[in-house]
């Protein structure tokens, strides 16, 4: 499943082909960066914290995907992240280097193993717990992202993304990755729109099977891949209870029945291999029922379609929405 199992249970209780020019060949060239400058350099984080830097920062440590994606993309490979295999497997638009060390797990990364690494920067989400902030501060310094935003996640994301490469000396190759993905969505909602499809309804969604019980994660209004969906045209028909945060909310096979619309598509990830749509509901009757099952209408994302990542895993799903909307 996406994110991690913890992080998905804490937001429900607290409440496209792009695949080059993600690679690390094309994106993590040292010498291409003419906004690399020497420091130093004061950040304001996600905290809203001035965090200042001898110099913009070239040894970095990751500890969530999204932000490692973000460094990645430009041009700065980090040296540590937490789960390096978990990002291999969910993450594909940014490639890491294989001699990327992993530090630990991203719900308890290891401050040792990061700390041992000797690095000028360690990049984490808003949602790390103060004492692991506090630890990591007393050896090196710590930009805090936001990480999500309900609100407007699209908006979050590019503060972040700006953010980062601020204190990487990467600005203009944020504003590039911007430019780009900015030109995406434009270009994706003039083919949705001359295909008629504008307006159409979508839904995204993941799960999980624990027993024979499957937990359903749908991603509201606020969600960042639903606001890619809105900003080309379409309409999110998930109107239920999410949470301000991710914009993510929980149901069942029965909570999905209001899925009514026989125009509707609905999107999942299911990278790891763990496909409950596919094996665990197949065969349940009210599943079967729903008019995007009947009709062909469900979709597996490719592999390595991060849900929560930066503009390059975002083109990616553009890619993937335009695909079916335009047939």
């Amino acid at each position: 499943m996406t994110r991690t199992r913890f992080t998905a249970l804490i937001a429900v209780v607290a409440a496209l082909s792009l695949s080059a020019c993600g690679t690390t060949e094309n994106a993590a060239t040292p010498e291409a960066s003419a906004s690399t400058a020497g420091g130093p350099v004061i950040v304001t984080d996600g905290r809203g914290k001035d965090v200042t830097l001898k110099a913009p920062a070239t040894k970095v440590v990751g500890l969530e995907w999204g932000e490692v994606e973000m460094l990645v993309s430009l041009g700065v490979m980090p040296v540590g992240v937490a789960d390096a295999k978990g990002y291999g497997t969910w993450v594909t638009a940014a490639k890491l280097d294989p001699g990327v060390k992993d530090v630990g797990t991203r719900g308890e990364p290891s401050v040792d193993s990061i700390v041992a690494l000797q690095p000028d920067l360690v990049v984490l989400e808003d949602e790390r717990s103060a004492s692991l902030v506090s630890q990591l501060e007393k050896y090196v310094p710590v930009v805090v992202a936001r990480g999500s935003d309900a609100k407007d996640n699209l908006g979050r994301m590019r503060a972040d993304l700006t953010m980062i490469a601020k204190a990487v000396g990467r600005t203009t190759e944020a504003e590039k990755l911007l430019a780009d993905f900015d030109a995406a969505i434009a270009d994706g909602r003039k083919k949705i729109a001359d295909a008629g499809a504008a307006g159409r309804p979508f839904a995204i969604a993941d799960g999980w099977k624990e027993g024979s019980t499957v937990s359903i994660r749908m991603f509201g209004q606020g969600a960042l891949v639903s606001q890619i969906g809105i900003q080309l045209g379409l309409s999110n028909a998930w109107t239920g209870k999410t949470d301000e945060v991710w914009g993510l909310g929980q149901t069942d096979v029965e909570g999905m029945t209001v899925l009514k619309d026989p125009n509707l598509h609905l999107f999942y990830n299911a990278s790891d291999g763990a496909d409950v749509f596919a094996d665990g509901l197949a065969g349940n009757a009210i599943w079967k029922s729903l008019p995007f099952v009947q009709r062909g209408n469900l979709h597996k994302m490719p592999d390595g379609v991060w849900t929560f990542g930066g503009p390059l895993s975002g083109k990616q799903y553009i890619d993937q929405l335009v695909k079916t909307y335009t047939v």
